[in-house]
């Protein structure tokens, strides 16, 4: 099975000597190519300014105190190493022996910054529709994801404009063995519990209780 990211490469054109830049990691001592920090700082002003961009566009009605936390969640380490992943960028670095030896090839920093690094690339090659155009087809699908997930500092921020508090939360459940727990979270508000959820963990379970007050107050949709 052919790995994602030849499909990148042949979309966008990158050239061979870009390309080897991008996906050099600094471990590796050679001469004829440089590594790719400086793709990964060029890579990383890209990723503001279209996650921006895109948010800005997408939340008209959001304040810029939201926008921020998206914008830090869209392009957070743990989900630019997943976007890297999903395109097989392990496989395709340029690292010393020891780096890899060490999982190097898996290791989120070195993930993240080659995904920066070929957004970088890709940028150079084609411009800032080009780096648009990678991001929404690369990021976003990743983005989303983890975005959806953020309830707690969705609930957050709709309590504390229209309650003036902040929501607390607690466990009310705990069941199962150690190595297969399962907890009950509520969220409350004005001393009323207002959401409830499960999870396998209790931070899952908050976040599923902040989604359950959410749809209780209509700031989202049930799905």
């Amino acid at each position: 099975m052919p790995c994602p990211f030849t499909d990148i490469i042949e979309r966008y054109h990158i050239p061979e000597e870009l390309l080897t830049e991008a996906l050099t990691h600094r471990s590796l001592e050679d001469n004829a190519s440089r590594h790719n920090e400086r793709l990964e700082f060029l890579g990383d002003a890209v990723l503001q300014i279209v996650v921006s961009n895109y948010l800005f566009r997408a939340y008209p009605n959001a304040r810029e105190g939201y926008l921020t936390r998206q914008r830090a969640l869209t392009v957070s380490e743990p989900t630019l190493t997943e976007a890297a992943r999903r395109l097989g960028l392990g496989k395709m670095l340029r690292m010393s022996r020891g780096e890899e030896h060490t999982g190097g090839r898996d290791r989120p920093s070195i993930l993240a910054g080659a995904f920066e690094a070929v957004t970088g690339a890709v940028f150079l090659t084609g411009g800032l529709r080009a780096a648009t155009s990678f991001l929404k087809t690369t990021l976003t699908p990743v983005s989303s994801e983890v975005r959806i997930r953020d309830f707690k500092s969705i609930l957050q921020e709709w309590a504390q404009e229209h309650k003036h508090e902040t929501p607390t939360y607690r466990i009310a459940q705990e069941k199962g063995p150690d190595h297969k727990k399962s907890f009950t979270a509520q969220v409350i508000l004005s001393g009323e519990t207002v959401g409830e959820g499960q999870g396998a963990s209790k931070k899952e379970a908050q976040q599923s209780a902040a989604r359950s007050a959410l749809v209780r107050y209509k700031v989202i949709k049930e799905q």
